[in-house]
């Protein structure tokens, strides 16, 4: 007996499948930690995250990830909004910068439609320490993503804004397999189209309350499930179907978004004549996947170290929060590295910089050990 062909050709795609798939129901009592649902997406309330019992968050949050609608929003995760306001403080700062050298604004949208900056990890770091760890010390940015990607995820992050009149993009996936053309998707097995998907978390912290009018994200709730997507969303009737069923939820500042990569989605269309539509999109990777960004974490590690120690020996930060700004800054995983100068300590496994980094905090480090020792790991993992 012949095997279905695990290599596909676009041609393959079938509509009444993809729509089979997207008119499930989400119900409530799927999700018993979310307060309601609108639109098929699941809503939860920040506080109800924080106290419930962790596994039973990771377990119903990863549910909901691959077998649910594939997106979820979070109510006031957020409650100080003057940390974000700050922290939107520090992007305007980073694109008067980058205006100033002339940088262009955004590969993805019609020029001067849109503002962005790519990776807003690293120069926001960079640029203020301070707004960087109150701003990440936010444990439910970790919670979420550990419940889809598993720990040591990559975390990188891209400001977006849309001016008044910014147009809405065309529905699509995201990386991985969502960033390559349909040849280069068709050599690829099908098990890696689904493989694509649990290697990224895409997320957005609303900076500005997001009403309908501002356009947030269109959202296709279950097309995560269909397994031809990444063949299939460039093609007509899918755009079609997409644009009569996509829902849009109004966000407020300090809510989160999150959802599968695989997910179709676009950006809306801002039909306001004065308000900008800001978000910083974050784009975390599973360790077993390579982010869409370079960054230079032991630069943002050394950046941060002395500001994070005053915290941690004023008790400004608990634990808690110590190890969800580490997560976002430093490399939490062993490998690639060099085994012959950076061979494992305890187990099979080298040291990561996010255990130099706690460790040091622990320890009280000066500044300098703790220079010292990043530059110590660069060099025993340089090739």
């Amino acid at each position: 007996m012949n095997s279905p062909s695990v290599f596909v050709r676009s041609d393959a795609v079938q509509l009444q499948d993809f729509s089979r798939l997207c008119e499930q129901q989400a119900l409530p009592r799927h999700y018993p930690l979310c307060s309601e649902v609108q639109a098929n997406v699941p809503i939860y309330q920040a506080h109800t995250l924080r106290d419930a019992e962790r596994g039973a968050v990771l377990d119903e949050l990863h549910r909901l990830f691959s077998q649910g609608p594939g997106v979820m929003v979070v109510r006031q995760a957020y409650t100080d909004l003057a940390v974000v306001d700050r922290h939107s403080q520090v992007f305007d700062a980073i694109f008067a910068q980058e205006a100033a050298q002339g940088v262009a604004a955004d590969h993805f949208a019609k020029a001067g439609s849109n503002g962005r900056i790519w990776n807003a990890l690293q120069k926001a770091a960079l640029h203020s320490p301070a707004s960087f760890i109150e701003y990440y010390a936010n444990p439910l940015l970790g919670l979420i993503a550990e419940a889809w990607l598993g720990p040591d995820f990559q975390v990188t992050a891209q400001v977006n804004v849309v001016h008044p009149g910014g147009q809405a993009q065309q529905p699509h996936r995201d990386y991985h397999l969502g960033f390559q053309v349909p040849e280069v998707v068709e050599r690829f097995p099908l098990p890696l189209h689904v493989l694509s998907q649990y290697l990224t978390l895409q997320g957005a912290i609303a900076h500005s309350d997001m009403p309908l009018d501002t356009g947030p994200t269109l959202l296709l709730p279950f097309s995560q499930q269909y397994p031809l997507g990444y063949l299939a969303w460039r093609r007509p009737e899918f755009i079609e179907y997409f644009q009569a069923h996509a829902v849009q939820l109004p966000l407020n500042k300090g809510d989160l978004l999150f959802f599968n990569p695989a997910l179709f989605h676009a950006a809306g269309t801002n039909r306001t004549a004065d308000r900008q539509r800001m978000a910083n999109l974050l784009q975390i990777s599973s360790a077993f996947g390579k982010p869409m960004e370079a960054l230079d974490r032991e630069r943002m590690m050394l950046a941060l170290y002395p500001c994070l120690l005053e915290q941690v020996r004023d008790q400004v930060l608990s634990a808690e929060q110590v190890a969800a700004v580490v997560a976002c800054t430093a490399d939490g995983y062993s490998f690639p590295t060099n085994l012959d100068t950076d061979p494992p300590l305890h187990g099979l496994a080298p040291q990561t910089g996010q255990q130099l980094m706690l460790a040091a905090l622990a320890e009280g480090c000066s500044v300098a050990t703790f220079t010292e020792r990043v530059q110590q790991l660069r060099d025993k993992r340089r090739a």
